[in-house]
């Protein structure tokens, strides 16, 4: 797979600063205008993309009460039905030429998660940069075969993915010519308790199917995000919302404004301190080794007398002979007199 990838107007890549992601999701609790606040506060908070989700609930499942239909998971929609849930959670596809808009003018990409041959086109004809297959999605052939054809970017959530699902929506993207693909770690639980995230599994996914990889957080708080920066992650997705106690289907478990401003800070901060697997001395690390031990005089030794273990020690800074030469200099003379705090050298003894 692509290791260089363009969404829109940014590059992620290897070397390319992480590509952070808010999800409006339906934290826009049916408000046009509250929309449109989430996007100025990702924007305002330092994401680079917002996402959405073009569904409808008829387009997702069926109404049906049937068991299967209805949540019981142990999950926060528990109590209602599939067709309930996403009737009340949908982004009303009227507005979202318009979200992208907005978006586009405060300098962020703004792409979609389609759920049906529909979704796709529609999505096509507004021009979106990428498309992200939700986790539940993974396992629909037809549906990754319509986007991946049209050779946008394919974003691929692996909540609930066995490997054989990897590999045949990878399979399929191939078979397409579409090569353009970011793998996310991810965790379809809301919010997902620390313990099941398995972070070491992100170095995994990059090694075993060749590809950029990301994270779609779903735990409170921004250490997992940031902290995956560490093993390689290029992409982070965090549901954004103005406040959690005004409700709605995902608000529980989403973060505020500055909650998300802190983890971008965050994911900042831990881009520049994991730096590169090369083992090499930064500039500050070069100048510092100006203060490792070295071997100096600090006895006076007149010219002519014996270096002894006395007169001779291993100290800071870095101005004499090196320590491994210790045991090789004493017994040696001074060739003049030595004042305590000479740095020793070569030329100075015999």
């Amino acid at each position: 797979m692509n290791k260089e990838i363009t969404i829109g107007k940014r590059t992620i890549s290897k070397a390319s600063p992480v590509f952070v992601v808010a999800e409006l999701s339906a934290n826009h609790n049916q408000d046009y205008g509250r929309a449109l606040e989430i996007i100025h506060a990702a924007a305002q908070a330092g994401a680079d993309a917002v996402k959405l989700q073009t569904y409808t609930a008829d387009s997702i499942t069926l109404d049906c009460d049937d068991p299967c239909f209805q949540i019981n998971e142990g999950t926060i929609w528990d109590g209602t039905t599939l067709y309930k849930l996403y009737s009340q959670a949908y982004t009303p596809w009227e507005w979202q030429p318009r979200l992208i808009e907005e978006a586009n003018k405060l300098g962020m990409e703004c792409f979609s998660s389609p759920f049906d041959f529909t979704s796709v086109d529609f999505l096509e004809k507004l021009n979106v940069p990428a498309f992200k297959i939700a986790s539940y999605e993974i396992t629909d052939i037809p549906l990754i075969r319509r986007a991946a054809r049209l050779h946008k970017p394919m974003i691929f959530a692996t909540g609930v993915a066995y490997p054989e699902d990897i590999e045949r929506a990878l399979c399929v993207c191939r078979q397409e010519g579409n090569e353009d693909v970011i793998l996310l770690k991810c965790v379809s639980s809301y919010p997902t308790p620390y313990e099941e995230v398995n972070l070491n599994m992100i170095p995994a996914l990059a090694d075993t199917y060749d590809c950029l990889t990301g994270i779609s957080d779903h735990t409170m708080g921004s250490i997992v995000s940031a902290a995956s920066v560490a093993l390689g992650v290029k992409m982070v997705e965090k549901h954004l919302t103005l406040r959690r106690s005004d409700g709605g289907p995902d608000g529980a478990f989403s973060m505020e404004p500055e909650e998300f401003a802190q983890m971008v800070r965050d994911i900042r901060i831990m881009e520049k301190a994991t730096g590169s697997s090369s083992y090499h001395l930064t500039k500050t690390q070069e100048l510092e080794r100006g203060d490792c031990r070295s071997l100096f005089v600090v006895e006076d030794i007149p010219a002519g007398e014996t270096l002894t273990a006395r007169n001779i020690r291993s100290i800071r800074p870095a101005d004499g002979l090196h320590t491994m030469y210790y045991e090789e200099v004493l017994g040696k003379k001074a060739k003049t007199f030595l004042k305590k705090g000479t740095p020793l050298q070569w030329e100075l003894i015999n």
